[in-house]
């Protein structure tokens, strides 16, 4: 059965009126898993350690975070990433879900989990927060999953339409954790050129997809189908993560993807069969954006209920 992490208190991070990341996404995201209609099991959040957070993030960010939130700037030091009073512990709560999740997983309470937690992560590096990230949770997560659960070759999928620039960052030179990304280009952040294939021994471990706004199933599920599987039939990854990124979805405010609900649904299965066939199926997704109310229930809708088809 799929594990779903979801607690109200995400909606407690406010960045301000008028931000596209905004706690009435979380609503949009409850309305998706509802529509799915299917039996899933709830996993319960938690606020990620410190120590844990510090598997990423420097000890100078993490107290950086904790006093620009509390001294209610709105904003971080670091970058365009707005906050509120409860951001901080929000954040750690969103961290500490998908940490639940990849334990639930391991323990096999759950056969996959899709953790509805904000903020958002994948663009946050090791001292910075930036494009509306804080924390980054699937590094954080593919971290403890090498430290604590045994697991040494890790994939991570981001189909978000922008580059995850801050999880390819913290993972650029470990030759273990092989990254994908597909996104829009040239877009925010400025990284993800397909000549970015790690550093050091991981050269040739990191696999990014630039490609053009107004990109559809076309492009991205056929980058799926003619880069990913074939790389990952070398790699064989024993554990998955993904960075699950809505806004591709067409009429998104801040992408310029084309993709359908159906898209989203054969992502999943792309995963979901790598997973299956290299990693006992062991699968946990992580939501990233997606800031077109409606379209994010729906695409959210479809890749749950996909998820609970393993």
């Amino acid at each position: 059965m799929t594990g779903i992490v979801f607690d109200p208190v995400y909606r407690e991070h406010d960045p301000g009126p008028g931000h596209p990341e905004s706690p009435s996404r979380l609503d949009a995201v409850w309305k998706g898993i509802e529509q799915a209609g299917v039996k899933w099991l709830p996993v319960p959040a938690r606020p990620a350690s410190e120590a844990e957070l510090a598997y990423c993030h420097t000890a100078d960010y993490i107290r950086g975070v904790r006093r620009d939130v509390a001294s209610d700037v709105g904003c971080l030091s670091t970058g365009d990433t707005d906050c509120c009073p409860r951001s901080f512990e929000v954040a750690r709560l969103a961290v500490g879900g998908v940490l639940n999740a990849v334990e639930a997983v391991i323990n096999g309470r759950v056969s996959n989990a899709f953790c509805a937690v904000r903020p958002p992560g994948h663009h946050a590096t090791a001292d910075r927060g930036m494009g509306f990230c804080i924390f980054n949770n699937v590094a954080v997560a593919a971290r403890a999953l090498q430290r604590h659960h045994g697991v040494r070759r890790i994939l991570i999928v981001d189909w978000d339409v922008h580059h995850g620039n801050g999880t390819q960052e913290l993972v650029n030179d470990d030759p273990d954790i092989a990254f994908f990304s597909t996104h829009q280009w040239p877009a925010y952040p400025g990284t993800g050129r397909a000549l970015e294939t790690g550093a050091g021994a991981a050269r040739g471990t990191k696999f990014n997809c630039p490609l053009p706004a107004g990109s559809g199933r076309h492009e991205v599920v056929g980058s799926f189908d003619e880069k990913l599987v074939p790389a990952m039939q070398r790699f064989k990854p024993e554990f998955v993560l993904v960075s699950a990124g809505f806004d591709g979805r067409r009429g998104d405010p801040i992408g310029g993807f084309e993709l359908t609900d159906q898209d989203f649904t054969d992502l999943t299965r792309r995963v979901l069969d790598l997973a299956r066939a290299h990693a006992g199926g062991r699968v946990v997704s992580v939501l990233e954006g997606g800031y077109h109310l409606e379209g994010l229930a729906s695409a959210v809708a479809a890749h749950v209920r996909t998820l609970s088809e393993a």
